[in-house]
């Protein structure tokens, strides 16, 4: 890790993040900001697109951080305009998942010890992973999957109610009773060929998504590789059962849960989308890579003071 001086931020909010949490923790962190002599521009985003061409312009004209305030989601949107620049990025966590914060070690329910995080400048260099299909790219922080996950999102998607996480759980027991093994092939780093009838399966530059279930336990998001788990299961029974332990991580010592390891994946499975941070990415076949030191994180100190 590495310590720079924070002087000027920009500062992006989601405000739908959280129910709306985000804007109470974006005004907590940003007049902390100000009391330790941080300069911000504010930037609410409300359309995905319009924040990136916002957070871009601002980076013209000169800062020392992007600071994004909300879930998963604003910081993927962060990360699209921050991969390769070498322009760090602070997280002040307000939404339901939390995934990058809780990689990283940032305070997920304090605003302010997250904008101290911040100013104190503390960097790590980390990897990222990125999507590239025949319509396009995207980068991601955590975890890309796709199968069953991406089948109830889609479902959960198209449903106008309930809304919040019950229409996500309404989703799933719908896909749950549609249950069925999908034939994926996938070619690791150009060589290894896996073909498989496959229920889902999730690429981790880091080891959490879905606000802390563990599916790739052992990914290192500082080793230039993806971890790739893939479960090979298509009782109902089983899979609901599987689900505790993948909040723990120990599901991968389960026979019906396989993984692997690789730089850059060539995914394939008819019909079938891939999902990454939380958010719609592309259509299926697509590869999927880790590109090695992409991104600088401000993170809490190494040592204590």
């Amino acid at each position: 890790m590495t310590r720079r001086e924070i002087g000027k931020v920009i500062a992006l909010t989601n405000p739908a993040s959280g129910h709306g949490a985000a804007i109470r923790a974006a005004q907590l962190a940003i007049a902390r900001l100000h009391r330790r002599g941080v300069e911000v521009v504010e930037i609410i985003g409300d359309d995905a697109h319009e924040a990136r061409q916002l957070v871009g312009a601002a980076l013209e004209q000169g800062a020392d951080a992007v600071v994004a305030t909300g879930g998963d989601g604003v910081v993927s949107n962060a990360l699209q305009v921050l991969a390769g620049t070498g322009v760090p990025l602070g997280i002040v966590p307000a939404g339901t998942g939390n995934d990058h914060a809780r990689e990283f070690g940032i305070p997920t329910n304090d605003p302010e010890a997250a904008a101290d995080v911040v100013v104190d400048g503390w960097t790590e260099t980390v990897d990222l992973g990125r999507i590239q299909w025949s319509g396009g790219d995207k980068w991601f922080g955590t975890v890309a999957a796709t199968g069953f996950d991406s089948l109830v999102t889609d479902r959960a998607n198209r449903m106008g109610w309930p809304h919040g996480r019950a229409r996500y759980y309404l989703a799933m027991l719908a896909e749950l009773s549609q249950l069925r093994l999908l034939p994926f092939r996938m070619v690791l780093d150009g060589t290894r060929e896996i073909a498989a009838d496959l229920t889902l399966v999730a690429f981790g530059n880091t080891r959490s998504y879905g606000g802390g279930m563990l599916i790739c336990p052992d990914a290192d998001h500082g080793d230039g590789l993806l971890d790739i788990t893939m479960v090979h299961e298509a009782s109902r029974t089983k899979l609901v059962r599987l689900f505790p332990t993948v909040m723990k991580g120990t599901h991968v010592d389960l026979d019906e849960v396989s993984t692997a390891r690789a730089g850059s994946i060539q995914v394939d499975c008819p019909g079938i989308n891939v999902y990454a941070d939380g958010d719609f990415a592309c259509p299926l076949p697509a590869e999927i890579s880790a590109v090695p030191a992409a991104l600088r994180v401000l993170r809490p100190s190494p040592r204590p003071g």
